[in-house]
C-alpha cells in the first residue's frame, strides 16, 4: 500500500479525471479498504478540495468546482503535455503569444526539476505568420456555438453584415474558421474567424442541424477541396514519371499525393485538384516530363493547357 501523501495524490488525480465515482471503485483502484478511502477524502476536504458524496446505492464521491481553486494536481505526463501545448500556442493562430509565454513561465516554474528538463528539451521555433484571431472574439464565436444562439456579426473590411447558425468552430493549418449554416442562403458557409466582428448577443436559439458526414473539421477541409460532401478532391488523376524526375519532385508534392513504387523505372503518381484544368496545370507544375496515365479528363485538360502555352507562345 502507498503512503498517505502519495495515496491522496493518487486519489486526488482520479478525482480531476473522472466526472464521478463509486467508493468501491476508487477503493479498488487505490488497493485500500472503505475506512481508508473515507479518511483519505476528509483529509483532501480539510486542504480546501471540494469533494461531494454521492447518494446512491454504493456511493461515491466528486470533485466540485468551487470559487476558491485549491492547488491544481497534474500527473508527470499531464505537466510536459501543458508546457509542450504551451510552447506552440502561438502557432494555432490565436493572438495569444504573450500570455502563453507567461503561463509557460509560471508552469514551469512549479515543476519538479526531473519535468522541468522534459521540456526544456523541446526547444521549438514556432512560426508566427498569418492572420492572428484576437482570443475575446475567438471566445465569443465559441460561446455562440455552444449555446447554440444565432450570430450576429460583420465580416471583412467592409463590415459586411451576417446573421448565422454556428455550428462548429475549426482550427486548420494555423487558422481559425467558424462553420455555419445561413438562413438566408439556405446553405453551409465558412467564415474565418480573424475577419470576424461581433456584435450585441441576439439570445435568439436555433435548433442544430446534422452537419454533412457528421464530422465539421472534415466538411470544412472538403470544402476547401472543392467538394461538398466526401474530404477529397474532386477531381484525381494519374500520369507516370522516370523514377529518377519522381524523385525530385517528391519534397515538393502536397501531402495527399500518391507516388507508387517504381516498376520498370517508372513511376505513377496521382494527385488531386478542384477541376481538371487545374490538376493540369499542378502536374505541369512538376516541371519535368511526364506521360497522363488517366482519366480522360486529364487528358483534354493537358491538351487544352499545351495548345493555350503554344498559342501565348506564338502571341
Amino acid at each position: 500500500m502507498a503512503g498517505p501523501s502519495s495515496r491522496m495524490l493518487a486519489l486526488l488525480s482520479l478525482l480531476q479525471v473522472h466526472r464521478e465515482w463509486t467508493g468501491d471503485e476508487l477503493a479498488g483502484r487505490l488497493t485500500v479498504s472503505p475506512r481508508t478511502l473515507r479518511r483519505d477524502v476528509d483529509r483532501l476536504r480539510e486542504l480546501g478540495y471540494r469533494i461531494d458524496s454521492v447518494r446512491g446505492p454504493a456511493g461515491g464521491y466528486r470533485l466540485a468546482a468551487g470559487s476558491d481553486l485549491p492547488p491544481l494536481l497534474f500527473d508527470d505526463d499531464q505537466a510536459v503535455a501543458i508546457a509542450l501545448a504551451l510552447a506552440v500556442a502561438p502557432a494555432s493562430g490565436a493572438d495569444i503569444a504573450e500570455s502563453a509565454v507567461r503561463a509557460l513561465a509560471t508552469v514551469r516554474q512549479v515543476m519538479p526539476d526531473r519535468l522541468r528538463q522534459r521540456v526544456d528539451l523541446v526547444d521549438a521555433v514556432v512560426g508566427s505568420s498569418g492572420p492572428r484571431v484576437d482570443p475575446d472574439v475567438l471566445v465569443a464565436v465559441s460561446e455562440a456555438v455552444h449555446r447554440r444562439e444565432v450570430l450576429r456579426f460583420g465580416y471583412g473590411e467592409r463590415d459586411t453584415p451576417h446573421r448565422v447558425e454556428p455550428h462548429a468552430v475549426v482550427a486548420r493549418l494555423g487558422r481559425w474558421y467558424l462553420l455555419a449554416w445561413d438562413p438566408e442562403h439556405e446553405d453551409w458557409r465558412t467564415y474565418r474567424v480573424d475577419r470576424i466582428a461581433p456584435r450585441m448577443r441576439t439570445r435568439l436559439p436555433f435548433a442544430p442541424r446534422p452537419v454533412p458526414g457528421g464530422d465539421a473539421a472534415a466538411f470544412v477541409s472538403a470544402r476547401f477541396k472543392g467538394s461538398d460532401h466526401e474530404d477529397a478532391w474532386p477531381c484525381r488523376g494519374t500520369v507516370s514519371l522516370s523514377a529518377a524526375d519522381a524523385a525530385r519532385t517528391v519534397p515538393f508534392l502536397p501531402e495527399d499525393a500518391v507516388l507508387a513504387d517504381p516498376v520498370d523505372d517508372r513511376r505513377r503518381l496521382t494527385l488531386g485538384s478542384w477541376s481538371w484544368d487545374g490538376l493540369a496545370g499542378a502536374v505541369a507544375g512538376l516541371t519535368v516530363p511526364f506521360v497522363v496515365e488517366g482519366p480522360g479528363e486529364l487528358r483534354a485538360a493537358v491538351d487544352a493547357l499545351a495548345s493555350r502555352l503554344r498559342r501565348s507562345f506564338r502571341d
